[in-house]
C-alpha cells in the first residue's frame, strides 16, 4: 500500500481524506492509517455534513492550503462517507511537494 494518502494523476493529483465535519475548526491533522491499511489526510471542517456544505468546505480549505482554485479541487468519490477522494487540478510535483510537507509537518 502506498504509505502517502496521495497519488500524482495526468495533470494533477488524486488525494484520500478522513472528512470529520462539525470538527470546531477548519483544520488538516496529518496522514493517518486506515485499519485496512490505506492512508488518508486527516481533514476537520466546522461545516456540518448536510446539504453538501462539509464537502465544499472540505475542497475549499484543500484548495486554499495547495495554493489552487476552488474550482481545481473536485470531489470524485464518498459524497457521502467520511472517507473521500479528491481530485486536485495543476502542477503535479508542486502539489505533492506542499502535501508532503504538509503531511509531514503533523
Amino acid at each position: 500500500m502506498n504509505p502517502r494518502p496521495w497519488s500524482a494523476l495526468a495533470g494533477g493529483v488524486a488525494l484520500d481524506v478522513r472528512l470529520t465535519p462539525k470538527g470546531g475548526r477548519d483544520a488538516i491533522d496529518g496522514v493517518d492509517t486506515l485499519g485496512d491499511g490505506r492512508s488518508v489526510l486527516k481533514v476537520r471542517v466546522r461545516a456540518v455534513p448536510q446539504d453538501g456544505e462539509a464537502n465544499e468546505a472540505l475542497c475549499r480549505l484543500i484548495a486554499k492550503t495547495l495554493n489552487v482554485a476552488p474550482r481545481d479541487v473536485t470531489l470524485a468519490a464518498g459524497a457521502t462517507s467520511r472517507i473521500k477522494r479528491l481530485t486536485i487540478a495543476g502542477d503535479t510535483a508542486a502539489l505533492i511537494a506542499v502535501l508532503e510537507k504538509r503531511g509531514a509537518s503533523r
